[in-house]
């Protein structure tokens, strides 16, 4: 999965949670699991980017 599309589930998941009224408590664990799990990953994609353009940007020694 990229980070895009990770994003974009994430988008979709809280989109579904804030169209629906009657989401039952198990149905909501679970989708709120798979946003906290995606936000995790994206986290980290941003983590290791982020090391990898300072490594571009840094000039080296």
């Amino acid at each position: 999965m990229s980070y895009d599309e990770a994003i974009q589930r994430i988008e979709q998941i809280v989109s579904e949670l804030e169209q629906s009224e009657a989401l039952s408590m198990d149905a909501y664990q679970v989708k709120a699991k798979e946003a906290k799990e995606l936000l995790s990953f994206c986290q980290k994609q941003l983590t290791d980017w982020e090391g990898k353009m300072e490594s571009i940007v840094t000039p080296k020694e």
